[in-house]
């Protein structure tokens, strides 16, 4: 089958270290935004939050169509006449083993917000659900099935139609690894002009204040836990440190390159994170345990149809909690698509689009639905016996792994393994956005300059350290709803990249009818 040798040359842009207008606008944007932030935190505050809340209202029915469109698209797609197209020529063969392929995109998309929330987010779906009372017995029931409905399909789904789009063209048209490369069946050439630029910016600044966001959220969430563990400060300027080594290790593991930094880190993690997860299993209430994961299940399967369709049209009260939880949820995992799309494109050459989709859709999805089963699972059991753990949530979500673990034999060894775990998830997250972001600002070079990966790599915790230090926990939830809100933009673009894929899709491979004709 032909390569598209039609395909017009790489830009010039491509082969210089960097792509001036997008690197120059990523830098100056960053430098404004983080300035405005800092200096008037109310005020950006009250400014991101009302549009957040405006994308919500406005466009909520736009993010629930969107993100069914994708579960489809995806599906059509794995069992479709494209499916055993490679992502690269006919005869490449995938750069990495499967389980190394699998650790890293699961490190790079979620992980880190599965040890954040593992506990926390059934408990607070367990207080206060939508349309039920809390605290009751049916919230119980409820608490697991909602929290896999926000981490599973619906989510990969969205870095699916991503990181697709960008591998295909990338590594089957020869155009550079870049979101401005999935549009070229819509816009041709323009895409290396202002267009172009446009949306490789607008990914760029995506990608570096999610994380931001995140890197301080998170360098709160592992200062609670050494506090809980050893009694060290849990203060900003300890977090602040935290940010700082998690950034010299990230820069350091992003100079060493994919094959060995970023992927060996993310190996040891996934077998960190997965012993912390058997041990809980095995000392926790294990039969419990599987008693939540076969029944959470079965609500996840129940609830999805009625979920994804569900924006609270005639109900103001349900439609309050699909803003809070659902929207928000769907606007953040499409805000950091562009990154994580990226980072899974540029692992995946090699594959074949049934085994990208299913790989991106089901194996994170499973991995997902069973640790959300364990952690939740044993927190909503223990806290039915009187643990406390619904108030300790209520009091501080970043301890929540830590009073759960504290239940159980060995807490103090456990309770330190969370805290790794959730710091190396930090620097496998940091290392793979620095290199999205560096790809992005050299015109899509798949190997970018190490000096550029180290700017954008302390940028980043430069990013978070000065959020944190000088407007503190509201500074960065501020970010988080800026950054939520670009997702509107996003969901567009991703509507676009459909049309384009399947318009290069249908020229590549044309039904037998045409063929036959």
């Amino acid at each position: 089958m032909p390569t598209a040798t039609d395909e017009p040359s790489d830009p010039p842009s491509r082969r210089l270290a960097i792509n001036p207008p997008v690197f120059i606008t990523s830098a100056v944007l960053l430098v404004a935004l983080l300035s405005f932030t800092v200096a008037y935190t109310e005020h950006a505050t009250k400014l991101f939050t009302d549009a957040l809340d405006f994308v919500s209202t406005t466009f909520g029915w736009l993010y629930v169509g969107a993100v069914a469109s994708f579960i489809a698209f995806a599906v059509w797609l794995a069992f479709g006449r494209f499916a055993q197209l490679r992502l690269g020529a006919d005869d490449d063969r995938p750069d990495f083993s499967t389980l190394s392929w699998f650790a890293m995109l699961f490190s790079a998309g979620m992980g880190i917000g599965l040890v954040f929330y593992g506990v926390a987010e059934p408990i607070m779906h367990y207080q206060s659900p939508p349309s039920l009372e809390g605290g009751t017995l049916a919230a119980r029931k409820a608490a697991l099935p909602l929290t896999m409905f926000h981490w599973g399909v619906h989510a990969w789904a969205i870095y699916v139609v991503m990181g697709l789009a960008i591998a295909y063209f990338a590594y089957r048209k020869g155009l550079p690894l870049a979101l401005r490369s999935c549009l070229h069946p819509l816009l041709g050439d323009r895409i290396h002009g202002a267009a172009g630029h446009l949306v490789d910016t607008v990914a760029v600044f995506g990608t570096l204040f999610g994380l931001a966001t995140s890197l301080g959220l998170g360098a709160m969430q592992v200062s609670a836990g050494l506090s809980h563990l050893f009694g060290t400060p849990h203060t900003t300027t300890f977090q602040l440190v935290l940010i700082g080594v998690i950034t010299l290790c990230a820069t350091v593991s992003l100079v060493t390159g994919v094959d060995k930094g970023i992927r060996r880190l993310s190996e040891l993690n996934l077998l960190l994170a997965g012993l912390l997860m058997l041990f809980v299993f095995a000392a926790g209430p294990t039969l419990a345990i599987l008693d939540a994961l076969v029944e959470g299940v079965g609500g996840y399967i129940a609830v999805v149809a009625e979920r994804t369709f569900s924006v609270g049209a005639f109900d103001a009260a349900a439609k309050k909690w699909s803003k809070s939880w659902t929207l928000f949820y769907w606007g953040w995992w499409i805000a950091w698509a562009p990154f994580v799309g990226m980072f899974v494109a540029r692992i995946s050459r090699g594959r074949t689009i049934r085994e990208f989709v299913l790989g991106v859709l089901l194996v994170p999805t499973t991995v997902t639905v069973v640790w959300f089963s364990v952690f939740g699972g044993t927190a909503l059991h223990l806290d039915a016996g009187g643990a406390g753990i619904a108030e300790a949530v209520s009091d501080d979500v970043s301890t929540a792994i830590y009073v759960t673990l504290a239940q159980l034999p060995l807490a103090t060894i456990t309770s330190g393994l969370a805290a790794a775990v959730v710091a190396i998830f930090f620097v496998t997250s940091s290392d793979s956005a620095s290199f999205v972001v560096d790809m992005l600002t050299s015109g899509g070079h798949p190997d970018p300059p190490t000096w550029q990966r180290v700017f954008w790599a302390v940028a980043e915790g430069a990013c978070a350290a000065v959020l944190l230090y000088a407007g503190g926990k509201a500074a960065l939830t501020a970010l988080q709803a800026a950054v939520v809100s670009i997702g509107l933009p996003f969901c567009v673009i991703l509507l676009l990249m459909i049309v384009s894929l399947v318009k290069a899709l249908r020229a590549e491979v044309p039904p037998q009818s045409e063929v036959d004709a």
